[in-house]
């Protein structure tokens, strides 16, 4: 199983990737997906989308610079999304990768660690949990949250106390686990 852990702030200065990185060492651990991290400062994302919408066009046309982030979401039976709550919700890039595909994340399974000051970042889970439903996803129940991540983590990006948050991580990643070899399956038959 692939699974596609994408950080979603593009801005500088961002925590984003020390956290996918945490995250990403709980999913070497987990050992049940080869891991691809896809980050959105690195990917060429256009505000302006196509005349003919992704949602009814599975595969607009789409600028060469975003080619790789296409097939790579594409290739991918789950995700994680890593997002900070940015103003009560998720930051623009994240929703312009979104909108800017649909069939990559049809019939596929969703999961979340969030981080921002009080929330943890729930807030920005919410709205997108309502967001991949729209678009045929299942997001899994568990996620992980770092509610004052800047009092979790070290100078270095380590956590300080990571009992906790691991077990987190691995509770959802059991459940995306299963959510993506289930729905795998029945996209092969769908497909068959």
């Amino acid at each position: 199983m692939k699974l596609a852990v994408i950080i979603g702030s593009v801005r500088d200065g961002r925590f984003g990737p020390t956290v996918a990185g945490w995250f990403v060492e709980q999913a070497a651990a987990h050992g049940g997906f080869e891991v691809d991290v896809i980050d959105l400062a690195e990917a060429h994302l256009p505000l302006e989308l196509p005349a003919t919408s992704p949602m009814f066009e599975p595969n607009p046309p789409r600028p060469a610079g975003m080619v790789d982030l296409t097939e790579r979401l594409g290739a991918a039976d789950a995700f994680v999304i890593v997002t900070p709550d940015i103003n009560r919700s998720y930051p623009a890039s994240l929703k312009t990768a979104i909108d800017w595909h649909f069939t990559q994340w049809n019939e596929k399974a969703i999961g979340f660690v969030g981080y921002s000051g009080v929330s943890g970042g729930l807030l920005a889970i919410e709205h997108l949990r309502q967001v991949f439903n729209e678009l045929n996803a299942h997001t899994v129940r568990n996620y992980v949250s770092f509610p004052r991540y800047y009092l979790l983590f070290d100078e270095a990006g380590k956590l300080i106390d990571p009992e906790e948050p691991n077990a987190a991580a691995a509770a959802m990643l059991d459940q995306l686990r299963w959510w993506s070899a289930a729905l795998t399956a029945a996209r092969s038959v769908a497909v068959g």
